[in-house]
């Protein structure tokens, strides 16, 4: 069966669209609305700007590609489609943070998982950082708005066996499970979502806002970093971007100028602070790139008795909420449980294991199910989280240390998962740490995770979800944006993406950053003058 390209297609009929890398010359280009970033937060806020008639640029850094591209070649995926090909870390080189950097963002690669903001989370935003607008109430209309224009419904297939492991233990124990609401239509179930979907069954916004956006006369121009923003007197006057090279590696020399009436930021919640940062934008309560958090995630390893084969089917679609919130909101670090794929090369990366150890590893593959945990992060005094830096030669790198507080979410959270895994009725179960063996029975288990040494570079303590650093917010001594996403100081610029959250949020955060941005872009029309959308 053929898969229709929607941007080969697009392209074809029409749409504007322009590799930077292409550029013979600088170059200056206008519009009423920039939008730098195509993910969650930039590709919303595109389609909702050019539905009200508005002329909107969006840039991209990464490459444009589409499902004529997506082969569920790891090794190609990985290096096109991430930050830094897969290689973004932190400061320390501790932690390993995957982000998408391609059109599309985090949304072509993510797992589909697509929940709404906790109601625990939002009741805390309200209350101790003052943010308006995102009670449970208001948000409720947001998400719904959301969830219809891209599909997203509880994943009605039976799960595969590796997150058939998380249920099955779950219930042995009698700890609460659901299934998980996955951005679909007419999925495959192949299980390669993480290097892009190659039958454009994921309603990432490589395949729905985008190319609205496009169909109504915007332009994307990818390929093109942005560098700065050029502001004086509380207004920005331009956007200056890098044209990158075909690999996304080097810049070309070309520049590309923006000239726009307003200004977002939708990078992410490491890129967007960067361009503040580079732009030295006002901070008078140096606050940009500060409380950026990670959802830390240490993970299990349990060997089955019968096949799981964890490569193939719905990455995603168990989840278990029992240990979020059982200490409250402000105790000790809650987390949920989730399951990852285990395409090889992820897999032998997420094992922290090494020689023959690994070799063993890898060739018990095939009866391999993992657990993963999401710490909820930010809600504790002990718990701050990181802050975005500029190495020297401008580019972003985000300094997290892990502490006391987290580590003790690290070891709580691994004895959960290998109990929940012998439950199901794991032969052995591995905690992701170089010195840890394959525990035989959960009594060996609880008595050697409880004794095992967490620290850095031993536990795999990996992250998909970055969010805060520029926290919105009333008070201008705690936020960078209000409560809109409008900055403090910068009349005319707005930050649409995850970068303003005051906290983590404790679940997948693409459906909470597609609620605020259809929120925040929705009142940003209405402020620019343009025709009321609706929510229908």
């Amino acid at each position: 069966m053929a898969i229709k390209d929607l941007f080969a297609e697009g392209v074809a009929s029409g749409w504007k669209v322009l590799n930077a890398s292409r550029l013979e010359k600088n170059t200056t280009v206008e519009a009423d609305v920039v939008i730098v970033g195509t993910g969650a937060g930039g590709g919303t806020t595109a389609e909702i700007m050019a539905m009200a008639g508005l002329k909107v640029i969006m840039v991209e850094e990464g490459m444009l590609k589409s499902s004529n591209d997506f082969n569920m070649d790891e090794e190609e995926a990985y290096s096109t489609l991430y930050q830094e090909a897969v290689g973004r870390l932190s400061k320390d080189q501790a932690i390993t943070i995957l982000q998408g950097r391609s059109v599309g963002g985090s949304t072509t690669i993510n797992w589909t998982s697509s929940f709404r903001t906790p109601e625990q989370t939002l009741n805390h935003w309200t209350s101790e950082f003052g943010v308006k607008g995102s009670s449970v109430d208001e948000m409720t209309p947001w998400f719904a708005n959301r969830e219809e224009r891209l599909n997203i419904r509880t994943w009605d297939i039976p799960p595969n066996a590796n997150n058939g492991v998380l249920q099955k233990g779950c219930e042995a124990l009698g700890y609460e499970w659901e299934t998980i609401p996955r951005n679909i239509s007419g999925c495959w179930d192949l299980g390669y979502c993480g290097t892009g979907c190659p039958t454009n069954a994921k309603q990432s916004m490589l395949v729905t806002t985008i190319p609205g956006a496009l169909q109504r006369n915007a332009k994307l121009i990818f390929l093109a970093r942005a560098h700065y923003l050029k502001h004086d007197n509380g207004k920005i006057s331009s956007l200056v971007c890098q044209a990158m090279d075909a690999s996304c590696v080097y810049p070309t020399g070309k520049t590309i100028t923006v000239k726009a009436k307003h200004y977002v930021l939708s990078g992410g919640a490491i890129n967007t602070p960067a361009i503040l940062m580079r732009s030295a934008a006002p901070d008078p309560y140096r606050i940009t790139g500060k409380r950026t958090f990670l959802h830390p995630v240490p993970m299990t390893s349990a060997i089955m008795p019968d096949k799981i084969d964890g490569y193939y089917g719905a990455p995603q679609s168990i989840h278990s909420d029992h240990f979020q919130w059982k200490d409250g909101v402000t105790g000790p670090i809650g987390y949920k449980l989730e399951v990852p794929p285990l395409q090889p090369k992820l897999a032998s990366a997420l094992f922290r294991s090494r020689g023959e150890s690994l070799a063993q590893d890898m060739s018990q593959l095939p009866y391999t199910s993992v657990t993963l945990a999401l710490l909820r992060d930010g809600f504790h005094e002990q718990s701050q989280g990181g802050t975005v830096e500029l190495r020297n030669d401008g580019s972003p790198v985000l300094d997290y240390k892990m502490n006391k507080y987290l580590w003790d979410g690290v070891r709580r959270a691994l004895l959960s998962m290998a109990e929940i895994q012998f439950a199901a009725g794991a032969r052995s179960v591995r905690p992701h740490h170089y010195g840890a063996p394959h525990y035989k029975s959960w009594k060996e288990a609880q008595k050697g995770i409880t004794e095992l040494e967490l620290r850095e570079y031993d536990t795999l303590v990996g992250c998909a979800h970055v969010m805060g650093g520029c926290p919105m917010g009333e008070d201008e001594r705690r936020s960078v944006v209000n409560s809109l996403g409008e900055h403090h100081q910068l009349d005319n610029l707005s930050v649409i993406d995850g970068s303003i959250f005051p906290t983590s949020i404790g679940a997948n955060p693409q459906l909470s950053v597609y609620g605020q941005a259809a929120r925040m872009a929705t009142h940003l029309v209405q402020r620019l003058g343009s025709p009321v959308i609706t929510r229908s």
